[in-house]
């Protein structure tokens, strides 16, 4: 396996696994502390349970929305920056791909609350994953689009 997918994979797992792989230890140990310190105060574990058990509203009762709100952009830094010290490539837009889904996840988690689609609210967990799909999605075609343009 690639190792800049490798890289990816395991920090998919736990921010900060990455960068241990890479070598870069004091950077895995902040990473992960910054996880473990997020996960607690926002009460991530109990909105993901719930979330999994099909109980978004009792999600969205728990969630410390203030502490979840750093979520996003510390998991996609984390799986960004491993990714660039394995060598993956990145190019000069090659960052965007993991950007729009740090916003895009950020933003999901502010209107969790709110947001349902097809009468179904969603919760602050899979409404977050969903729109960071999405802006993985729209951050290569813009990237790609970028690239093109910049020739």
């Amino acid at each position: 396996m690639n190792q800049s997918i490798e890289r990816i994979l395991w920090s998919i797992a736990i921010p900060g696994f990455g960068q241990l792989l890479n070598g870069k230890y004091l950077k895995g140990v902040l990473f992960i502390a910054f996880e473990f310190v997020i996960n607690i105060h926002a009460h991530l574990n109990e909105v993901i349970m719930l979330s999994f058990l099909g109980r978004p509203s009792a999600a969205v009762a728990v969630v410390n929305f203030q502490w979840l709100m750093f979520y996003p952009c510390v998991y996609m830094y984390a799986i960004w920056d491993a990714y660039r010290d394995a060598g993956g490539k990145l190019g000069p837009y090659g960052y965007i791909p993991f950007v729009l889904p740090a916003y895009l996840g950020t933003v999901g988690v502010i209107y969790s609350p709110e947001v349902k689609i097809f009468g179904v609210l969603l919760g602050p967990m899979w409404l977050p994953m969903l729109l960071a799909f999405v802006g993985i999605g729209m951050g290569i075609v813009l990237r790609d689009w970028l690239s093109v343009r910049r020739q």
